[in-house]
């Protein structure tokens, strides 16, 4: 593999060739911000929050989808990439509420960490605003679809795994929004409440039910374990307040294998002390469920009722 040298805020850099302007800076310790990339997802370039300045360049460039050339000049923070990120900070804010006080997220919001990181502290622009209804009728998974950024990467997350691609972007302009299939709330879709939007989700638009209220992200404590309920090795984080877990949220998925609710499920009973009550989907609508049968284990109970 060839390795490729570049100058990124003045200083030399050397990556291997094909690698990204935004993964170079990283290597270099320096961080460019993003809303629409994550590791885990192929990049797309939408947000544009990842815009550098490049030495003969006409416009400014993704950094998250522009690889690295020999001898590339790049400018993270110029003034002209730093009016640039204000003015894309601007836009979002026009129609973002303005809620950090209450929000489950704060603290740990990537728009609220960028508006700090630039001093956009509110949007210069007015006008209409979307006031969809919350959609907190699955009970693991809350929507506020007003909080929604449209990074995109729920939709890719999702469709990752074969055969779900659950939801999508809707309609146009001003009134393009990200939804289940014919416009249908969450628990009416074909969603297995997996989480994995919960993991890639920069804001406060996907949030946990069972987490909402119980404490600010400053005062939550994330202790990362393996899933023991299959070989799949899925990572789940143990959300301590204090030395009490008070729930468990999505990590990452093991290698070919997407997350599932069973395993967080087997998670909460393990670890939680007050675990929520387990739902699971039957006739198109959710109820309550014993353990035994949250957790797939009627048969092997039976057996070892029998066995004794």
């Amino acid at each position: 593999m060839d390795f490729v040298r570049l100058t990124i805020n003045g200083k030399e850099v050397e990556v291997q060739e094909g690698t990204s302007i935004l993964k170079a800076a990283e290597q270099a310790e320096i961080n460019i911000p993003r809303l629409c990339y994550d590791d885990s997802l192929e990049p797309v370039g939408a947000c544009r929050l990842c815009v550098v300045e490049v030495k003969g360049a006409r416009t400014l460039i993704p950094s998250c989808v522009a690889a690295v050339t020999p001898g590339m000049v790049v400018e993270t923070e110029s003034p002209t990439v730093i009016k640039a990120r204000r003015m894309l900070l601007d836009l979002l804010l026009s129609n973002h509420p303005l809620d950090c006080l209450t929000c489950d997220k704060n603290g740990d919001c990537r728009l609220q960490e960028y508006a700090y990181r630039y001093d956009v502290k509110h949007s210069s622009f007015e006008g209409e605003k979307h006031n969809y209804l919350i959609d907190d009728s699955n009970p693991y998974i809350r929507r506020d679809m007003n909080k929604c950024i449209l990074c995109g990467k729920c939709v890719r997350t999702c469709a990752q795994v074969k055969d779900r691609k659950v939801i999508g972007f809707a309609n146009r302009g001003f009134n393009t929004k990200i939804t289940p299939a014919m416009y249908t709330e969450l628990a009416e879709s074909d969603c297995v409440s997996c989480a994995r939007c919960l993991v890639v989700c920069p804001v406060g638009a996907l949030t946990y039910n069972n987490l909402a209220g119980k404490g600010r992200t400053y005062e939550i404590r994330k202790e990362r374990v393996t899933c023991s309920f299959c070989d799949a090795g899925c990572q789940f984080d143990l959300n301590y307040k204090g030395e009490q877990v008070i729930g468990v949220t999505a990590g990452a998925p093991g290698e070919g294998r997407p997350l599932c609710l069973k395993g967080r499920l087997g998670m909460e009973l393990l670890y939680n002390d007050n675990p929520p009550t387990p739902m699971l989907k039957k006739d198109d609508q959710f109820v309550e469920v014993s353990w035994v049968e949250a957790l797939g284990m009627e048969g092997l109970l039976k057996k070892l009722m029998e066995q004794d």
